[in-house]
């Protein structure tokens, strides 16, 4: 037990000495562009996808630390792209923010149906989903170092 605990630790650092990464999964390159190079001054590396099976493949070949999903993608949907990161062995661990220029409540029932637990409606304060990401980040860490 205590083994474990050390081992878990030790993984938890490991994971807190390299820079964290985004996926940032959005059709806008105007968008990812800007909200990349935020988010790289803030000490993150980002990952760029301007399609659903494109942000699939990402997460699914270089795990990132987080994703950022637009629900409006030209092939998949971002509620089908969120479901099946949620339902795949190797990225179910991953935190999904979901952004969205509709913050309706049905919107917001359907993402946390596909298994999103955070969403933030566009246009959004950049300081605002920084700490959205904060969040996220800091409790998949909690959650995985639970004993």
């Amino acid at each position: 037990m205590v083994h474990d605990a050390v081992a878990q630790l030790q993984a938890c650092e490991a994971a807190t000495d390299r820079r964290q990464s985004i996926l940032i999964v959005d059709d806008d390159p105007a968008q990812v562009e800007a909200l990349s190079l935020h988010l790289q001054r803030q000490g993150f590396t980002t990952m760029l996808a301007h399609e659903g099976r494109h942000g699939l493949d990402l997460a699914r070949d270089h795990q990132p630390d987080l994703v950022l999903l637009d629900l409006r993608l030209p092939d998949l949907d971002g509620f089908t792209v969120c479901g099946e990161l949620v339902d795949a062995p190797e990225t179910c661990h991953i935190p999904i923010i979901i952004l969205s220029g509709s913050d309706a409540p049905d919107v917001v029932r359907l993402a946390r149906a596909a298994g999103c637990e955070y969403f933030i409606g566009k246009p959004y304060d950049p300081n605002v989903l920084l700490t959205l990401i904060q969040h996220a980040l800091r409790r998949d860490i909690d959650d995985w170092l639970t004993w």
